[in-house]
């Protein structure tokens, strides 16, 4: 099994998808989600690494992880902000930001190229292709159905042993240790 990232369905074929294998994805994950934890400041930047550290492999099984760049919980309003730190958090990953709290040493060369094309694909992502049905279902209505685990943190907490925002799955890193 394997997962994929990939541009919104009207977009598809203007560039490749990335395709990961799980261990791969695993590793992407956690060193975009190290980098966000340290560089968010904003709430909405702390959603987006949240969101992303949601996508623990470890807690809702492997291969199940891919999405579009549209699923993810963009805001119009906060767009181009969301957008430059989505940026700022992918550069912060390849220069290898945080990665001194992970329990392993990643194969920097896979890594890198696939955030590289993540980077890419954020950049040609535009305002047009947000889809708020993703930042809503993610952020009101998850959370309505279950009052004891919300989707999003109240407090935006971190992990006291790696300094990462904490998920409804909890810490991605000791998840997966």
């Amino acid at each position: 099994m394997s997962n994929t990232i990939c541009m919104p369905k009207n977009r598809r074929h203007e560039m490749d998808d990335i395709r990961m294998s799980n261990g791969l994805t695993s590793v992407f994950v956690e060193v975009v989600v190290l980098s966000g934890s340290i560089l968010a400041k904003a709430d909405r930047e702390k959603e987006m690494i949240i969101w992303l550290a949601q996508q623990d492999q470890s807690v809702i099984g492997v291969g199940t992880i891919g999405f579009a760049l549209d699923d993810m919980p963009w805001t119009l309003n906060h767009f181009e902000r969301e957008k430059a730190f989505m940026l700022r958090t992918i550069s912060g990953a390849m220069e290898g930001l945080g990665w001194e709290r992970l329990s392993y040493e990643p194969r920097k060369d896979w890594v890198l190229e696939c955030l590289s094309r993540f980077q890419s694909m954020i950049h040609a992502f535009d305002q047009e292709n947000v889809n708020m049905n993703s930042y809503l279902y993610w952020s009101e209505i998850e959370e309505e159905e279950d009052e004891d685990s919300p989707t999003i943190p109240r407090g935006y907490p971190k992990c006291r042993k790696h300094q990462i925002y904490l998920s409804c799955h909890g810490c991605i890193l000791c998840n997966n240790e």
